[in-house]
């Protein structure tokens, strides 16, 4: 069942105007906060809602990526009694020097966990380290896919794409 109203809400609460300075060192008057739906309890909710079904079948854990994927991972867990894995962007340098946190990933099937997927580098990379670890990974899942339409940037990785919501359903939820 959908949420016909998701991509709406999202796009109310998480575009902002102004102006910002952009990684690419750009400025824009307009910004995507995708913070903003993720510290939003029914928000957050709704999308791991719409979630829950695009998790493949023969999932073993939900690795959520640092940082926006472990809010959304924790809330699909939690509803689907999958256990979460959280993924840092590198292994840590004391401790355990973990790069997942969580249960043990050698020979298990993880479906990673993303807030927003553009061109996949966080998610390629999660899924290089996780592969040689001894993980299956074959499904990224996603808040929102904003790479262009009909493009899978993980192609190159072999990595399945499946999006709650894409760029061009925000796009059109502002009319």
């Amino acid at each position: 069942m959908t949420d016909p109203n998701l991509a709406a809400d999202i796009d109310a609460c998480c575009r902002l105007t102004g102006e910002f300075l952009l990684r690419s060192g750009q400025t824009s008057t307009e910004y995507f906060d995708k913070y903003l739906f993720e510290s939003d309890p029914a928000l957050l909710a709704r999308v791991a809602d719409q979630m829950v079904a695009l998790v493949p079948d023969g999932t073993e854990l939900l690795g959520g990526l640092e940082l926006g994927g472990i809010p959304i991972a924790t809330a699909v867990s939690a509803r689907t009694g999958l256990p979460a894995l959280f993924v840092r962007k590198k292994a840590k340098e004391y401790g355990t020097g973990k790069l997942a946190e969580g249960p043990a990933v050698e020979g298990r099937r993880v479906t990673l966990v993303e807030d927003v997927i553009t061109t996949g580098g966080a998610v390629r990379d999660a899924t290089n380290a996780l592969r040689a670890a001894g993980a299956v990974v074959e499904t990224v899942v996603c808040a929102i896919d904003r790479s262009p339409a009909d493009v899978n940037p993980l192609a190159d990785v072999g990595l399945e794409v499946l999006a709650v919501l894409t760029k061009a359903e925000l796009d059109a939820a502002r009319g």
